[in-house]
C-alpha cells in the first residue's frame, strides 16, 4: 500500500502562528500582508483542535513579528500562539494578547468621527479582550471584531 501522507517541511528560522480559528485564517494573512512576502509560507486550515474544534496554522520562513504586527494578530485571532523558530527548534512560545489600547490599526466605524475627516490617528480602548470590542477615544463609538476594519 502506498503512503498517502503529505509532509510539510520544517522551517529553519521564522515564526509559526498556531491556534488561529479556522474562519480567521485569511483575515490573519490579509492584515499581516503575508501575500506580499517573498519567503516560504505554509498554511493549513480546518485542522482538528481539542481547544477550538477546527483551527488554522501559518508557518513563515524568515519572518519575526514586531509588537504592532502581533497586536494585529490579536485583533482577529486573540487566542493565537506564536512559536519562534531558530535552527529548526522552537526557542520561544508567545501567547498573543490583546493590548489595553489600539493606536492607528483600526478604522473607526462612525462616519462622523473626526478620525474619518481629519488626519488624526485612531485610538481605541479595548473594553472586551475575549470577544475584542473597542471604544473610540474620540467619538466613543463601540465596535466589535465582526464590524471593525483594519487599516
Amino acid at each position: 500500500m502506498k503512503d498517502k501522507t503529505l509532509s510539510v517541511s520544517a522551517i529553519n528560522e521564522g515564526t509559526v502562528i498556531d491556534h488561529i480559528p479556522a474562519g480567521q485564517l485569511f483575515d490573519v494573512i490579509s492584515i499581516l500582508g503575508l501575500n506580499k512576502l517573498e519567503t516560504q509560507i505554509t498554511f493549513g486550515t480546518n485542522l482538528q483542535s481539542k481547544k477550538l474544534g477546527k483551527k488554522a496554522i501559518i508557518k513563515i520562513e524568515g519572518k519575526f513579528f514586531d509588537p504592532d504586527e502581533i497586536n494585529r494578530i490579536a485583533l482577529v485571532a486573540p487566542q493565537a500562539k506564536l512559536n519562534i523558530i531558530h535552527n529548526y527548534v522552537v526557542t520561544e512560545k508567545r501567547v498573543v494578547e490583546v493590548p489595553e489600547t489600539i493606536v492607528g490599526i483600526v478604522k473607526c466605524m462612525n462616519p462622523k468621527c473626526i478620525t474619518n475627516h481629519e488626519e488624526v490617528t485612531t485610538q481605541f480602548t479595548v473594553i472586551d479582550k475575549k470577544e475584542v470590542a473597542l471604544k473610540c477615544h474620540y467619538c466613543e463609538k463601540i465596535t466589535d471584531r465582526k464590524h471593525f476594519q483594519i487599516n
